[in-house]
């Protein structure tokens, strides 16, 4: 009788898939070699495992390094978001400081030339806003820049120089009609007041003309109710906005 042969044992798996197996074992070894070895940036590691973890060929695998949320870096190693904001900070930072000291500036240029009864300036969510009387810059009924109070918007206008803001120039009027050739309304006569002041900072000091707005409210935004003669004064007035730089115009 011929001798039995011995049964083979049944392979649990493919031959190929001992070398394989002993592939992705070298290749995890040697990336654990250079973890060990190598100060790696914690946010990049984990993008890196991440996309790993998440690749087909390693699905039956779980991740050799647990992933979790870096909350310690290194300088300069934020991630970019937080970067951004970082930034966004500091230039949210440095504009309240130059709007302070604008406003500061201003206010010490009102108290010395004693311009505080026709010029107001004051600091609002919207940024530094500057109020000026009427006859602080035209006669009556007129939208020509009169030249007493020119060495004010000078000194706007230098301030304007060191930053980078947006302006508004609002026009108001009293609720006492006009019905000129050139006016035919208020809404022109106030519109053409902010246009003026808008026209000497570009003109006289070369500002960059697309940071500026024009607006004329004519008599319908009224800080008086226009009973006495003082509060009609009030109510002419010509509004600078120097805005804050998150501001849109």
């Amino acid at each position: 009788m011929k001798p039995k042969k011995k049964a083979q044992p049944k392979r649990s798996a493919p031959i190929w898939m001992v070398t394989y197996s002993d592939m992705v074992t070298l290749i995890l070894v040697f990336f654990i070699l250079l973890f060990s070895m190598s100060q790696i940036d914690a946010v990049k590691f984990n993008a890196v495992a991440e996309s790993y973890r998440q690749n087909v060929i390693f699905d039956f695998m779980p991740s050799a390094v647990p992933l979790e949320d870096p909350t310690d870096y290194e300088e300069g190693d934020l991630p970019e978001e937080d970067e951004d904001e970082a930034e966004e900070e500091v230039t949210e930072a440095e504009d309240q400081e130059n709007l302070e000291q604008l406003y500061e500036e201003i206010q010490e240029y009102l108290d010395e030339h004693e311009l505080n009864d026709v010029i107001t300036a004051s600091q609002t969510d919207r940024g530094v806003v500057l109020v000026l009387q009427e006859r602080v810059l035209f006669n009556s009924g007129e939208a020509e820049l009169i030249d007493d109070f020119s060495p004010f918007l000078d000194k706007v206008a230098v301030l304007l120089n060191n930053i980078p803001n947006d302006v508004e120039v609002e026009g108001h009027t009293d609720d006492v009609p006009i019905d000129t050739y050139r006016f035919p309304s208020n809404w022109e006569l106030s519109t053409a007041r902010a246009s003026s002041v808008i026209r000497y900072f570009i003109d006289e000091h070369s500002l960059d003309p697309t940071r500026f707005q024009a607006t004329g409210f004519a008599e319908f935004k009224p800080v008086s109710d226009n009973a006495t003669e003082e509060d009609l004064q009030r109510n002419r007035r010509v509004e600078v906005i120097i805005l804050e730089l998150n501001q849109d115009q």
